[in-house]
């Protein structure tokens, strides 16, 4: 089934998109994975062919597209595979924040860069010893006449060795009480002194994403660089950080589908005691519960999506979709590997990168945990 968001002309640029993927992306991927890093050549290549931020403003170099075309790009990136998160990231997670808080200035200065792929962009909240709780962050930015001084560390940053623009809270007053209202946004450039560049992390999984620590020693940072009122950082996140889970969400789903349509096409393959294994009840049965979560998980998502696209307030929903789409997506994957038997643990097998990549979608943009701390505060709990 469609989805009703979904019109011809995002089917014509599905299509479009598809193919230019199919000649850029999925030919070199392994290649990118062995290497630890998707190149800067590809990101200018989607940016000459309109699919990075399309929704900007056509003031900006985009063609204000609406939601549904981040949708299919984020969909065609994952199915290719998930180190593309990087992408999706800057698409409609950080540059968002420069388009709705950013001066005139500051849009004029970054956005076309950031739709022609000049500027690849990355956000900053993690620390060390600071994950989902945001307001326990100790990354300063103190006043120094026309300069913000900042100090402090972050990690796990996605896009962090590309970056050329990153979006980093910090406290601008950690006297603040509570917490929480110190909190500000600054945007630092990738030429900032006295910031640098940490390891590029070896993970798990998401192989060719560029995840890296960043560093701040005294590095000063322009008071112009400071996105939207000073104070003002952590409501600035609350705000954004629905369409960053919603995302996620719609990145496992995708997965989903992908890891359920290799599995049903190799148990129809693989034979075993004289008869191909689909034909065995037991994985005839295993592989409907996978298909009718999976719908469940789509029909869900996609109405989130509608709610979003609306304009409405989709915090309980879309928590909802983040931590039970992407548990969902877990269990497919542990599914599929187990269906394909030994060769499920190959790295030539496609499945055995699925099984390693998925996980952290439950980590990321506010652990599952968190997302049912947000539910339960949504239920009046």
């Amino acid at each position: 089934m469609t989805a009703a968001y979904l019109r011809e002309e995002h089917h014509i640029f599905r299509d479009a998109f598809r193919k230019f993927l199919e000649k850029e992306a999925y030919p070199y991927y392994s290649e990118w994975e062995q290497k630890g890093i998707i190149p800067r050549s590809f990101w200018t290549k989607m940016g000459e062919n309109g699919f990075l931020c399309p929704w900007i403003d056509e003031t900006y170099g985009g063609f204000n597209a609406d939601f549904a075309y981040s949708v299919v790009i984020n969909e065609e990136l994952e199915k290719v595979g998930s180190s593309m998160v990087g992408i999706g990231l800057h698409n409609d997670i950080v540059v968002p924040y420069l388009a709705s808080y950013g001066t005139e200035e500051q849009k004029r200065k970054w956005l076309p860069k950031c739709v022609s792929g000049e500027i690849i962009t990355a956000i900053a909240m993690t620390e060390p010893r600071a994950g989902s709780d945001l307001a326990g962050i100790s990354t300063t930015a103190s006043k120094d006449g026309d300069y913000y001084i900042v100090n402090g560390q972050k990690t796990f940053i996605t896009n962090g060795i590309h970056a050329d623009l990153v979006v980093v809270a910090c406290k601008t007053n950690p006297d603040a009480k509570p917490p929480h209202r110190g909190i500000s946004l600054l945007v630092i450039e990738r030429d900032t002194p006295g910031f640098t560049r940490g390891r590029k992390l070896d993970k798990v999984g998401l192989r060719a994403q560029d995840t890296a620590e960043l560093f701040f020693h005294d590095a000063k940072v322009p008071k112009e660089n400071l996105l939207g009122e000073e104070g003002k950082g952590f409501y600035y996140l609350m705000e954004k950080l629905q369409q960053e889970r919603l995302i996620v969400a719609i990145a496992a789903q995708t997965a989903a589908e992908v890891m359920f349509e290799l599995t049903k096409r190799y148990v129809k393959q693989r034979s075993a005691f004289g008869k191909r294994i689909s034909e065995f009840q037991t994985v005839q049965f295993r592989l409907a519960e996978m298909a009718t979560e999976i719908s469940i998980g789509r029909t869900f998502v996609d109405r989130v999506i509608e709610e979003h696209m609306q304009g409405k307030s989709v915090v309980a929903h879309v928590s909802m979709a983040k931590w039970w789409i992407t548990e969902m997506a877990k269990r497919i994957a542990a599914e599929s590997m187990q269906l394909h038997g030994g060769y499920g643990y190959m790295e030539e097998y496609e499945i055995a990168r699925r099984y390693r990549d998925i996980p952290v979608s439950a980590i990321y943009a506010g652990t599952n945990e968190m997302m049912k701390t947000i539910i339960a505060r949504n239920l009046e709990l």
